[in-house]
């Protein structure tokens, strides 16, 4: 009997967690076909960080992120785009690595896709940010905002899933024009901020929170929401991501150790991955800084060292930090041009619906 009664405990034992395992499954599988361009493990992880495993998610990327320090030697092959002649107009060189000698094209603008008059629509260029791992490299670009314009697109899963009326990618309306797209910030769950765009708040947008506005005319501005920008009625777009770290001018304090947790989950500044950021420099350009083995301090330098006197972090890891230009043929299709040969996405990425939200830039 008392077999008996423990084979059919057991029998209940199995139903349960059968029970339990067909909702959890069912969730997965419609994570891995949701529509919108994401990879397999973009996928896993975040599903897997929607049910509950975030912490063990954290811990995971702070050991793997966080033991692998970048060397201080020369960057490997491959990393750095290819050198150019100092373009025709272009800002002055960029400062380089004190007691280090530049590399060729480093700190060198080249130019991108020109819009109307021949005028660049932006200027590219690499540095490398951090003194002591001189193999990191940040990919820089540059935007004159008085010959672009932004605008934020809400991606298939980001800010709020589907229903939003660019499904996700470029609109045909803005393609003419293209000159860049490149990523947004957190996910909205984790971005401690909030999301308005196509005259809708998807997610209540918080004061204190660093935030990239973008006005009617497709200008730029970014600052600390509720002290410097504010909501009004030329405000078309805004999208918020943690906090500043950079303002007036001065890279933030506390960068190093999240003080307040203000710059995301608990060690995460400490890790060396892709990693994103954008600000606005003394001129009003829009300055986009995105490479690898960042972590947060050098990604605020890098920053720092293109001229931003504002600026926020965006998104990191690879996978999440792409910046593309766009060369127009005249036949009407587009070729997206990473700015590190090494950023991971797809050229097309942003051309077809992706799952996140991100920014497109076009030509006045």
């Amino acid at each position: 009997m008392a077999r008996r009664a423990c084979r059919r405990l057991r029998r209940w034992i199995a139903a349960l967690v059968l029970a339990a395992l067909v909702p959890a499954g069912v969730s997965y599988q419609r994570a891995l076909v949701y529509p919108g361009n994401a990879s397999f493990l973009v996928r896993t992880v975040e599903w897997i960080r929607d049910h509950g495993g975030g912490p063990l998610v954290d811990i995971a990327e702070n050991i793997y992120y966080g033991l692998k320090a970048p060397p201080n030697t020369a960057p490997a092959a491959g990393v750095l785009p290819e050198a150019a002649a100092p373009a025709a107009a272009a800002p002055a060189p960029l400062g380089t690595l004190s007691g280090t000698a530049a590399l060729p094209g480093e700190g060198v603008w080249r130019a991108g896709p020109t819009v109307a008059g021949g005028t660049p629509g932006l200027y590219t260029t690499f540095i490398r940010p951090d003194a002591s791992h001189a193999s990191v490299v940040a990919g820089v670009a540059r935007f004159d905002q008085n010959v672009v314009g932004a605008h934020l697109i809400a991606g298939t899963r980001e800010p709020s899933g589907l229903g939003w009326p660019e499904g996700g990618k470029i609109p045909v309306a803005l393609r003419a024009g293209l000159v860049a797209t490149f990523n947004s910030g957190f996910k909205m769950k984790d971005a401690n901020g909030g999301f308005l765009a196509d005259g809708r708040t998807a997610v209540s947008l918080r004061d204190g929170a660093a935030s990239m506005v973008i006005d009617r005319t497709g200008r730029v501005t970014i600052g600390q929401w509720g002290r410097n920008v504010t909501n009004g009625p030329d405000v078309a777009a805004v999208r918020q991501n943690l906090a500043l770290i950079i303002e007036n001018g001065k890279v933030v304090p506390g960068l190093d150790i999240n003080s307040g947790n203000s710059w995301g989950s608990a060690a995460s500044q400490l890790q060396y991955t892709w990693r994103s950021g954008v600000g606005i420099d003394t001129n009003g350009n829009l300055i986009y800084v995105g490479g690898d083995q960042l972590n947060l301090s050098s990604l605020a330098a890098a920053l720092s060292q293109a001229g931003a006197v504002t600026a926020m972090e965006l998104d990191i890891h690879g996978g999440m930090v792409d910046l593309f230009s766009y060369a127009h043929d005249g036949t009407g299709q587009l070729a997206g041009t990473p700015l590190l040969p090494t950023m991971p996405g797809a050229a097309n990425r942003y051309l077809v619906p992706d799952q996140r939200d991100f920014f497109a830039i076009t030509a006045r």
